[in-house]
């Protein structure tokens, strides 16, 4: 991964490099940000400038030794720690389970999500984490002397997703790690890590991108219309890989606004013997895809009640779903939009509880029958 091949973020591609030139590289570095922004792509390229052999002024040369390991993500001294599954018959699975899949994954995607890499995994109804034993085998590799390189390089994509025991393991070699040994950490959400390891780690904030930034990107890297890159790079809220799934609508999110637009018409209508049979659909989907549907609803409700401002440079939609909120928004209003948001958050909640899905869905829609009359 070259910083070449990353979009935007000019300022932090320069201060890494910096870091690196001169010799001041911190030993554990947190990317957050929200998702999508290409935290992870930036880590790697780091890592991949860290362990170049012929290093450019402003990035990795591509053909070294090393440049071409990373092209095929098999450089022996580079470890990647991720959310993974618990396969059938094992317990506590662990990353180097789910190597080959991962290095292919990230292969195919320039830019991703935890649903993505889960789509491609299949869920199976379960939800992901970095599990307890990760911690000692993350331990167990860096205790090793490094193979080719004079530096060892950890990355962990989402700690936030680290079980509390296994990031309890790994606070002592994030405070005194062996010599040369550095760990990137990419978080959406830093806030839910624990404190002694936000305090052991650099902050390196990434911000969402300009418009300008991407719509440049959708023009002369996607091939799409100066018109439609506007309007996509205006509803994509500064998020690249929200961007290039706006490209063409993922088939996924034109299913949540089906289940939304369903959901809110039979609350709409009493219709409990829908309802009934909508929340069975929903709770066959599996934890994590509840999860999102639960979070793209929560967005819909903010930007129904925006909409009622009529102002639509502040509007983040797609047209199916303006065509559906311009008859839907006025049901979204001061009277009830915090409690049908506590309500999909409470949801969210259960839902990640492990609370039985069908229950959740119902009694969720169920309440939505007295909010949508307010």
């Amino acid at each position: 991964m070259l910083f070449k091949d990353i979009i935007g973020h000019d300022d932090i591609k320069q201060r890494l490099i910096k870091s690196v030139k001169d010799n001041h590289i911190a030993h554990a570095q947190l990317f957050s940000g929200l998702p999508g922004l290409g935290k992870f792509r930036l880590a790697l390229a780091y890592a991949q400038y860290i362990h170049c052999t012929n290093r450019k002024d402003d990035d990795s040369c591509g053909v070294c030794s090393s440049c071409v390991k990373y092209n095929k993500l098999i450089h022996p001294d580079l470890h990647f720690v991720f959310p993974v599954l618990n396969k059938k018959g094992k317990k506590d699975a662990y990353c180097d389970d789910y190597l080959p899949e991962w290095r292919v994954f990230l292969t195919h995607n320039e830019y991703f999500d935890l649903n993505d890499w889960l789509s491609d995994i299949g869920t199976d109804n379960q939800q992901a984490n970095i599990f307890t034993r990760e911690a000692d085998e993350i331990i167990k590799k860096l205790s090793k002397k490094s193979y080719e390189s004079e530096y060892k390089i950890m990355i962990i994509w989402l700690p936030e997703r680290m079980r509390e025991e296994a990031a309890n393991k790994i606070l002592k070699i994030l405070e005194e790690p062996y010599d040369n040994t550095f760990f990137l950490l990419i978080s959406n959400d830093p806030e839910s890590l624990l404190t002694t390891i936000r305090s052991r780690a650099q902050q390196i904030f990434v911000r969402p991108l300009s418009e300008e930034i991407i719509k440049s990107a959708l023009v002369n890297r996607y091939g799409v219309d100066n018109a439609q890159a506007v309007n996509i790079a205006h509803i994509s809220n500064g998020n690249i890989h929200k961007a290039i799934e706006n490209i063409s609508i993922s088939e996924e999110k034109e299913y949540f606004l089906e289940l939304f637009m369903h959901m809110m018409r039979m609350s709409y209508g009493r219709k409990l013997k829908e309802m009934k049979l909508w929340s069975e659909e929903v709770a066959g989907l599996g934890r994590e895809k509840q999860k999102l549907f639960l979070q793209y609803s929560q967005r819909m409700i903010r930007e129904n009640f925006i909409m009622n401002f009529s102002t639509p440079v502040l509007n983040y939609m797609t047209l199916p779903e303006i065509n559906f909120s311009t008859r839907f928004s006025p049901f979204v209003n001061e009277n009830n939009t915090e409690q049908i948001m506590e309500t999909l958050e409470l949801a969210e909640l259960h839902i990640t509880q492990n609370v039985n899905a069908k229950m959740v869905f119902f009694d969720m829609a169920l309440r939505f029958i007295m909010l949508l009359k307010q």
